[in-house]
């Protein structure tokens, strides 16, 4: 099958790339109506000035209205300013006058009888103020049309700014407009001093010039920025990736850029089936030193930067934050304050206003404008003066009576959970050790799990390094292991392990040393690493750690069951029973690991018992809430949706608290799609696709069935194709089963037929009933379809066999829903009456089991069968188009049309028919690849393209993926 290169689904996502400004100017849309209104207007502002601060976009602004007025007929003359302008009075004045003659003789034939450039020349040589300002009058008075672009006009010259804003412009012909762009830190009710001083100020006085009107353009909102964003990267952002450019960019453009930019280029951001993720865990880049923000900060005298360093951990202190940089720096008072007004007045800083009843001219204290550039600064600095100015912070917010959980004194702006422990790690031996590791840890238990790696498991960290205790310190490395677990940061978690498992503090209390041991199992399993796994399932292995009998045979058992190795695990707790048995902790967790065993192994009994069981009244609340999330796994796994959710209500778990897995196949059995679909791709980019029981694939062989459902089967090809490949791993029976469907879809039968019986090979290998129902279900299909009966009748018997010692409720329905596919009506009444005896007894038992997209094919199956009403087609046609499920809905409209029954909403059957075959197209579909999908003919296939390139106007192949890919609408209102 043919690839899509730009919205892969794979196992890890692909790395964004970052692409420059498109055409469109996003968020500007008011402004730039404005200007336009503006400009073209007779009776409008001869001066028409654009501001903004830093990185808002004032150029690009600038530009792409220049563009939009030389499209209208409209004449723009380019003049940029640049730094060491404003050294060279009258310089600007000069240009404009220049510019203005050039264009002049070459728009006009006829012979000036006044030269104002000469003039001006003359004028700037012997510094004659008057003569300027007369060329510059002239100049502006002649009768060609044009706007004078004034770019950057804050470096300018102050001279040429007030011979500007001294201009009669009653007399300058309407058709000459000057459009001029200038940066504006500060707010306008404050008269700012800089960009130059001098500068600054005579563009104050030129934007109050009666003639002039001012455009201050805004910084981005949310949803502007998500439009930038998805602009940049040519995918829709998640929400968590916007919550974080938003936060650290503030919305101005260029420091989203710049963020984005840095994060591209670290792969931190990956994108998954056209939409982009920031990777769990990635740092915040540091801007380069040619950045924008980071040079305008150099190039400020001493002490700004010295004062910007020391306000980069001390800002959130608020108001005595100037006092502490004083004295920690050295600094006099009064210098730090002039450096805090440079800083303000050149956009590094924001003064946040005073307090209500506050004196207007006491701030509350400042921030970084841009938290990316205070990221920066702080994140540069020395160990030695990071330290220092942590333990400053520390000792002024322990002064106060401030602790981790009350951050008294700290400003709203700043993130009180996280500000005073990450200034106490930082800080480390310069302040109170006992103080600080208790505070860290007590820190790190109020994140928990930390899931957006806020700071919980960098706390743990400092904690140990303060420790020299080796007993309290092994427990202190536990801690920090399980919190990295917890947090995603398996690496971490596998290293803590390790340093326990293999030497642990003498005296180390035995349940401590078996939880290490646990971790570094579940560790090793969340890394994939399977060959690990392997060594860990062997005596040999643990034979020399310094380990108890019950932590060995937990491990071992335990990398048994991530291989899914059932019947080595039950047989290693059979010999071990006596030792497993000995202590609450590994008795619950060994018993779960059994029940589940003999429940994949065809023995249902003791799992099924133990769900009308309470909880064990000894368990931490974690463990207990571990052992329901594996409960839960099982259920979800073999279709039971009813039990799990029972098993939520009687076990007071919350849905929106589960993991995002387990989340994933509720949603989905649920046939919530969007949603699954939302959680799978972020899973995907993760690399989160394995759970921790039965069925270690389920997450991508699902996704990979709602894309096929979606008319999308090389998307789903490419999804399996991601994640497998793991030797001595987990069974694969489950993306066996996905890939025959998508194989089945494609009409390749003989293929889907060895898929098919591979996967149910490697299942008897290991003695395993979990999933084979499945398998044998199409295989049976598959068969009949072949025309080999007799082999479809054997699968089925196998099938019925499953079904009844496993005692489950899907596997009933595939039993019956396959048996009235296969047995062939036409050869006797008895096998009629079976098959519709079955189908009916399908239906009905697919509706007690509330689960959308299996009760649609089974009405589907049925009606096509002849054994239900033809109008149940509308009910598995409106289950279909809920989902999205656009590949069955098209399907259910053939069998429609088939029965005699009317389509309903024909502009939609046909705008949904047109978006299913550019769907099949976008995903690199033959002709004849698209027959086979669509169950046409290829005469057919190629009268619905020709008709698709009618009704769009698009004229090829090629433009039909753009679109698709681009997620562009098909086709349009009228059609």
């Amino acid at each position: 099958m043919a690839a899509r290169t730009d919205t892969e689904l794979v196992f890890g996502g692909t790395a964004a790339r970052f692409h420059g400004p498109g055409e469109d100017l996003l968020g500007r849309t008011a402004e730039s109506d404005e200007a336009d209104d503006h400009l073209r207007d007779p009776a409008g502002p001869r001066l028409l000035l654009v501001r903004g601060e830093r990185g808002i976009g004032r150029t690009v602004f600038a530009h792409a209205t220049a563009e939009r007025l030389r499209a209208g007929g409209i004449a723009v003359l380019p003049v940029d300013c640049v730094p060491g302008d404003g050294e060279h009075p009258q310089l600007l004045a000069l240009r404009l006058v220049m510019a203005l003659e050039e264009h002049r003789s070459a728009t006009t034939k006829r012979t000036p009888t006044r030269k104002p450039a000469a003039e001006a020349l003359s004028a700037m040589k012997h510094d004659d103020r008057t003569a300027m300002a007369e060329a510059l009058a002239a100049a502006l008075a002649g009768p060609t049309p044009t706007v004078v672009l004034v770019d950057d006009a804050h470096h300018a010259d102050a001279e040429s700014l007030a011979l500007l804003d001294e201009v009669d412009f009653d007399r300058v012909p309407p058709g000459i407009r000057v459009l001029l762009t200038a940066a504006r830190h500060t707010a306008p009710a404050r008269r700012s001093p800089s960009p130059g001083s001098g500068s600054g100020q005579a563009m104050d006085r030129l934007a109050d010039n009666r003639a002039a009107h001012t455009i201050a353009l805004p910084r981005l909102t949310l949803e502007e920025a998500t439009a930038m964003v998805a602009q940049r990267l040519r995918s829709a952002p998640d929400a968590d990736l916007m919550r974080r450019l938003h936060e650290l960019s503030r919305g101005i453009p260029g420091a989203l850029d710049a963020l984005l930019v840095e994060w591209t280029a670290q792969d931190a951001i990956r994108t998954a089936d056209g939409h982009a993720f920031l990777g769990t865990g990635a740092p915040i880049p540091l801007l380069p030193g040619h950045d924008r923000y980071v040079a305008a900060l150099r190039a400020l005298e001493e002490p700004c930067g010295t004062v910007a360093t020391a306000l980069s951990i001390l800002w959130p202190l608020g108001r005595p934050a100037e006092a502490l940089v004083a004295s920690s720096t050295g600094l006099a008072a009064e210098s730090v304050t002039d450096g805090i007004r440079t800083l303000v007045d050149e956009g590094i800083l924001d003064e946040l206003p005073a307090q209500p009843r506050s004196p207007a001219s006491s701030p509350r204290g400042w921030t970084f404008r841009v938290p990316l550039l205070a990221h920066t600064v702080r994140e540069r600095l020395g160990p030695v003066k990071r330290s220092h100015l942590s333990a400053t912070a520390v000792e002024a917010l322990w002064a106060s009576g401030a602790t981790p959980k009350d951050p008294t004194q700290l400003l709203e702006e700043a993130d009180a959970q996280t500000y005073l422990p990450d200034r106490i790690a930082d800080a480390g031996f310069l302040v109170d050790r006992d103080r600080a590791v208790t505070e860290l840890t007590a820190a790190a238990h109020s994140l928990y799990p930390d899931l957006e790696r806020r700071g919980m498991l960098r706390w743990h960290v400092g904690a140990v390094r303060l420790i020299e205790e080796q007993y309290d310190r092994d427990l202190a490395i536990l801690r920090s292991g399980q919190a990295a677990a917890g947090c995603g940061d398996y690496r971490t978690a596998r290293t803590a392990a390790e340093w326990l498992v293999c030497g642990p503090a003498e005296g180390l209390d035995p349940q401590a040393v078996h939880e290490a041991a646990t971790l570094l199992v579940a560790s090793a399993a969340a890394e994939q690493d399977w060959q690990a796994l392997s060594r860990m399932g062997t005596a040999h292995w643990w034979e020399g750690l310094p380990l108890s009998a019950m932590a060995t045979v937990s491990g071992r058992v335990q990398a048994l069951w991530q291989l899914e190795k059932w019947q080595e695990a039950l047989a290693l707790m059979l010999q071990t029973e006596r030792v497993w048995q000995a202590t609450p902790g590994s008795r619950a967790l060994l018993e779960l690991f059994r029940r589940v065993a003999e429940y994949v192994l065809g023995r249902p009994d003791r799992f099924i018992r133990a769900l009308a069981l309470p909880e064990e009244p000894d368990l931490a609340p974690s463990k207990a809430f571990a052992f329901n999330i594996a409960t839960f796994d099982v259920l979800l796994g073999i279709g039971d949706l009813r039990g799990a959710a029972n098993l939520l209500s009687t076990r007071g778990m919350r849905l929106e608290l589960l993991p995002q897995p387990n989340r994933f196949l509720w949603h989905h059995l649920n046939g919530q799609w969007d949603e699954a679909l939302s959680l799978a791709r972020r899973l995907l980019v993760d690399g989160g696709v394995l759970n921790v029981v039965p069925g270690h694939h389920l997450l991508p062989a699902r996704t990979a069935a709602v894309l096929l459902a979606q008319g999308r089967p090389t998307s789903a090809d490419r999804l399996i194709s991601s994640v497998r490949g793991q030797v001595n791993g987990p069974l694969e029976h489950v993306l066996d089963h996905a890939e025959a469907e998508i194989l089945r879809t494609l009409g390749e039968l003989g293929r889907a037929e060895e898929v098919l019986r591979r996967g149910l090979r490697a299942a008897d290998e290991r003695g395993s009933f979990y999933g084979t129902d499945e398998l044998l279900a199409s295989l049976a299909e598959v068969h009949a379809e072949a025309g080999h009966p007799d082999r479809a009748t054997a699968c089925l018997a196998r099938l019925e066999r499953t079904a009844e010692q496993m005692n489950s409720g899907r596997t009933r329905l595939l039993y019956l829903l396959t048996s009235g596919k296969i047995l062939d009506p036409d050869s006797s009444e008895a096998h009629e009456s079976e098959a519709h005896k079955h189908l009916s007894e399908a239906v009905d038992l697919a509706r007690s089991r509330s689960q959308p997209f299996e009760t649609a094919v089974t009405l589907l199956a049925a009606v096509r069968a002849n054994a239900a009403p033809a109008t149940l087609l509308h009910e598995a046609y409106e289950h279909f188009g809920e989902m999205g499920a656009t590949l069955w809905r098209f399907r259910t409209r053939t069998a429609m049309r088939e029965a005699g029954l009317t389509v309903p909403g024909r502009r939609q059957a046909t705008a949904e028919n047109e978006h299913l075959l550019a769907t099949l197209l976008a995903e690199g579909l033959t002709n004849r690849q698209i027959a086979g999908v669509l169950r046409l003919s290829e005469d057919a296939v190629a009268n619905r393209l020709s008709r698709l390139f009618a009704r769009t106007g698009m004229r090829s192949r090629t433009e039909v993926v753009t679109a698709v890919l681009r997620g562009t609408q098909i086709t349009t209102p009228h059609h």
